[in-house]
C-alpha cells in the first residue's frame, strides 16, 4: 500500500520557499526526493509530506 499523496513527477513547493518549484525524484520510507526545476545538477532537496504543497493547476 502506497502512503505518498504526490505521485513520482508531480510539480510541487516546499512551504519554506514557495517560490521555488520543485519536481519529485523519489519517495522513500516517507520522504520525498525533490530535484529543482531548471538546476538537475544540484542535489536533491529532502522533504516530508507535510512540507509540501502541490503546484496549482491553471
Amino acid at each position: 500500500m502506497l502512503e505518498n499523496t504526490f505521485p513520482i513527477g508531480s510539480e510541487v513547493f516546499a512551504k519554506v520557499n514557495p517560490d521555488l518549484k520543485l519536481t519529485i525524484r523519489q519517495y522513500l520510507k516517507r520522504i520525498y526526493y525533490c530535484t529543482v526545476n531548471g538546476n538537475p545538477s544540484q542535489r536533491d532537496l529532502v522533504y516530508f509530506e507535510r512540507e509540501l504543497i502541490p503546484v496549482p493547476v491553471k
